[in-house]
C-alpha cells in the first residue's frame, strides 16, 4: 500500500520535525558523531605531502562509506519491520542531516545583537555562522557575513541533503552530510592543506548541482518577495559567482547580493571578495530579508526534492 510513498513521507516528516523541534540533542546527533570521528582520525593522520593527501582521501571515503552504508542497512531493516516504522524513524534520521530552523535561529541572534548595538556580542555570535576571524569585524561586516552565511547554507544546509536523499535515499543524505562535515573541519588551507584536500574537492563535486540550483531558485524567490529584484539577482549571480574561492558558494551569495541591491564584502588576506553592486548601505533588516528568501527557496526546493523522489520510486 505504501510502496513508493514512504520516501515522500520520510522527507515531509523530516522537514516538519526540523521546523517544529529543531536539532536533536548532541549525544544523539549523527553529525556530532561524524565530527568526533573526524577529530579522532585526523589527530593520528599524517598531514603533509602525498601521504597526507592519501590519508585524507582514505578518511573521507571511509567515513562517507561508513555512514552511507549504515544508513542504507538501517533503512532496509526499518522497511522490513513496517512502512510506518521506516517513515517515523527514517524521518527522524533524515532530519539530522539538514537544518533550516537552526540557521534561522543563529541569524536572528546576530540581528538582535546588531540591533542592540553591542558589537562584542555580535562578534561573539559570528563563529556560529562563519569561519573568519570576528575580532575586528565592524557592524557592517558582521551584517554582510550573516547574509552571506544564510545565502551559502541554502545549498549545503538543506537543499543538498534533500536532493541526495531524493536520488539515493537515506544513504545518500548521510554520505553527503559526512563529506560536508569533513570539509567544514579539515577542508581548508593551512594546517590541513594536504589532509583536507580530498574532502574539499569531493565536497565541491557533490555541491556542483545543488549550489547552482539553489542560485536559480533564489532568483525565482526574489521575484516573489517585495523589495527584491530578480533581474538584478540573475545578472549579478552570473557576473560575480566566480569571485569566491569556492566554485559553489558564489552562486547563492552573489544572487542574494543582487536581489537585495547591496554589496557583500569579505576582507581577508587569504582571499577576500566583493559581490554585488551597492545601491544602498547594508542594514540589519537585510538579515531578515535573507532569511525570508531562504524559506521561499526551501519551499521550492522541497517540492523539487519530492518530485525527484517520486520519479526515483516510480510513482510518476
Amino acid at each position: 500500500m505504501w510502496f513508493g510513498y514512504e520516501e515522500l513521507a520520510v522527507l515531509a516528516l523530516a522537514v516538519a520535525l526540523d521546523l517544529v523541534l529543531g536539532e536533536p540533542p548532541a549525544w544523539a546527533h549523527p553529525t556530532v558523531w561524524m565530527g568526533r570521528m573526524t577529530t579522532i582520525l585526523e589527530k593520528s593522520a599524517p598531514r603533509n605531502g602525498v601521504v597526507g593527501v592519501a590519508a585524507g582521501a582514505l578518511i573521507t571515503l571511509a567515513l562517507a562509506g561508513l555512514w552511507g552504508a549504515a544508513a542504507y542497512f538501517t533503512a532496509e531493516g526499518l522497511k522490513s519491520i513496517h512502512s510506518v516504522v521506516y517513515i517515523l524513524v527514517g524521518g527522524a534520521l533524515l532530519k539530522s542531516t539538514f537544518s533550516i530552523r537552526m540557521l534561522h535561529r543563529e541569524a536572528a541572534k546576530a540581528r538582535r545583537c546588531l540591533d542592540s548595538g553591542d558589537i562584542e556580542a555580535v562578534r561573539a555570535q559570528m563563529p556560529s555562522l562563519v569561519s573568519r576571524d570576528p575580532s575586528r569585524l565592524t557592524a557592517q561586516q558582521a551584517t554582510a557575513a550573516t547574509v552571506e552565511s544564510v545565502s551559502e547554507n541554502i545549498s549545503d544546509s538543506f537543499l543538498g541533503p534533500w536532493l541526495a536523499f531524493a536520488l539515493f535515499g537515506l544513504s545518500g543524505a548521510f554520505a553527503y552530510r559526512a563529506i560536508n562535515t569533513l570539509d567544514s573541519m579539515i577542508g581548508y588551507r593551512g594546517a590541513y592543506e594536504y589532509l583536507g584536500k580530498a574532502a574539499a574537492r569531493l565536497d565541491d563535486l557533490i555541491n556542483l548541482i545543488p549550489a547552482r540550483l539553489s542560485g536559480l531558485l533564489l532568483v525565482v524567490a526574489s521575484a516573489l518577495l517585495p523589495g527584491q529584484r530578480a533581474q538584478n539577482a540573475w545578472r549579478i549571480m552570473w557576473q560575480h559567482h566566480g569571485r569566491t574561492q569556492s566554485p559553489n558558494a558564489g552562486w547563492t551569495m552573489s544572487g542574494m547580493a543582487g536581489a537585495l541591491g547591496v554589496q557583500l564584502e569579505k576582507v581577508a588576506p587569504d582571499g577576500g571578495y566583493k559581490l554585488g553592486e551597492s545601491t544602498r548601505a547594508l542594514e540589519p533588516q537585510d538579515i531578515t530579508r535573507a532569511v525570508q528568501t531562504m524559506y521561499v527557496v526551501a519551499a521550492f526546493g522541497l517540492v523539487l526534492a519530492l518530485i525527484v523522489a517520486s520519479l526515483r520510486t516510480g510513482i510518476f
